[in-house]
């Protein structure tokens, strides 16, 4: 639970820039440009009222910033452990939420933010990777996927805190929830002080066999530990027998016409929908597996898509709102492509890359699925009001496809992990119809191609590269 508050604190940003951002005194006072548009510009398109390049500097300086520092936890996960990236990652969100408060002009608003993604990007990175770690293989799915279930709490929350401050009439309401996220922060930094570090980063660091055998034996509930000892120990040294970069590593082989408070309840409807079915997803995916989940959600988050297109294309043009009847339907099938996210991609999106990567480029792979998390999260938030200014409605079309294509790679191309030991997760890659073919097996042999045939040469504890 300690742990999984660094998803409370990604979450947390995530559902208050886009609460503040339609705050009227936040706008007046950092965005006026923006304001005017919305307030006195009567020819301007539904579409359009929030195309402003520096609002959306605001929104993704935190996504560029993640990203960076996501490498730099990279190097700090791997030479110094998991702990020492979560203290990191809830001290720096904790002075972007006092820099976010107390901002006096848009300059030190966007660099409190830049210090939240620097909170972020460490704790992404190394929050899921201790998950997994921690977690016994029969529960890895469920623990991790925890981490989705606290970024929608802290999406959640966000939402409600905006909905009671943008009530406030002196217009401050947006300071309360901006510093409100060093709440979670607080707890993230002081609860990680107690946080012991995981088996296999204790193992890969200090070689403390003995420190690790007592920490499993604790965690696991029992004195049985040996068989998965031996897994970490023969991981780690695997590990430290490759001389390599391990960046370089993986590289081889290959508003809908609603009013301000009805705009914010919508986000906390949607909100508590994407826990539940996060909450849903943690009891099933041990059970019903990663594929089953991914193309289910894959499927309703198309069907959401289209349906919210078509009625947007329908209904609602460039001026005037839109019936309370399709209002009702838009948030309604935007539950439902929540639900879909949050039953598949939102949690399995950090749960599958954080158990399939060797030790010696767990840290390395990692930052790499953040990064690019982050990369692709600033695109979007760097040109979605601009493109939704110029697609309109066929805005969800446009990412509809995008779920034609995500779903489709899981179908051909996501062997099912569930249940198995983290540092067995080889075998999965040995099996599979296309990765067979490009794997390269770690140990004696190094760099050579997997045999067509498992089992003719290297052996079967080897760990295999992507």
């Amino acid at each position: 639970m300690m742990a999984a508050m660094g998803g409370v604190i990604f979450g947390y940003d995530i559902g208050i820039s886009g609460g503040v951002t339609s705050m009227e005194p936040f706008l007046e006072k950092f965005f006026h440009q923006v304001y005017t548009k919305m307030k006195q510009d009567t020819e301007v398109s539904n579409y359009c009222k929030f195309d402003s390049q520096l609002l959306t500097s605001f929104t993704s300086s935190l996504y560029v910033a993640g990203l960076v520092a996501s490498f730099f936890a990279s190097w700090l996960t791997k030479s110094r452990g998991r702990k020492p990236s979560i203290l990191l990652g809830g001290g720096a969100f904790l002075a972007g939420a006092a820099l976010g408060g107390a901002a006096s002009n848009v300059y030190m608003l966007i660099f409190g933010r830049v210090l939240l993604g620097v909170g972020v990007g460490f704790a992404n990175q190394a929050v899921p990777l201790y998950l997994s770690e921690m977690a016994p293989p029969r529960y890895r799915g469920a623990i991790n996927n925890g981490f989705q279930l606290s970024v929608g709490i802290g999406v959640l929350a966000a939402n409600l805190i905006n909905f009671g401050t943008e009530k406030i009439r002196s217009g401050y309401g947006w300071r309360i929830s901006l510093s409100m996220a060093a709440v979670p922060a607080a707890i993230l930094t002081v609860g990680a002080i107690f946080l012991p570090e995981t088996p296999s980063s204790l193992i890969q660091l200090t070689n403390d066999k003995d420190r690790a055998r007592r920490l499993l034996q604790r965690v696991r509930g029992t004195s049985e530990v040996q068989s998965e000892l031996a897994d970490l120990i023969e991981a780690s040294e695997l590990s430290k027998s490759i001389d390599h970069n391990p960046f370089r590593k993986i590289l081889e082989a290959k508003t809908i016409g609603m009013g301000e408070s009805a705009s914010l309840m919508s986000a906390i409807l949607t909100g508590a929908v994407g826990i539940a079915t996060t909450f849903l997803s943690m009891v099933i995916v041990d059970r019903v597996g990663r594929r089953p989940l991914f193309l289910v959600g894959g499927v309703l988050m198309l069907v959401s898509q289209v349906l919210v297109g078509a009625i947007m294309a329908a209904e609602l043009g460039d001026h005037g709102g839109i019936g309370k009847r399709y209002a009702v339907a838009v948030i309604v099938l935007i539950g439902f492509y929540v639900a879909g996210f949050g039953v598949s991609w939102g949690p399995l999106g950090w749960l599958v890359p954080s158990e399939i990567f060797p030790l010696e480029i767990r840290s390395a792979g990692q930052s790499i699925v953040v990064a690019v998390s982050f990369l692709f999260t600033f695109v979007v938030a760097q040109t979605f009001l601009s493109m939704l200014c110029h697609l309109k409605a066929g805005i969800f079309f446009f990412f509809g496809g995008w779920v034609v294509v995500m779903t489709v790679f899981v179908y051909l191309l996501l062997p099912e992990t569930k249940g198995l030991p983290i540092e067995k997760m080889g075998d999965v890659w040995r099996e599979h119809w296309f990765w067979n073919r490009v794997v390269v097996v770690g140990g004696p042999g190094v760099g050579e191609h997997l045999p067509a045939k498992f089992g003719e040469g290297g052996s079967q504890s080897s760990v295999v590269d992507l």
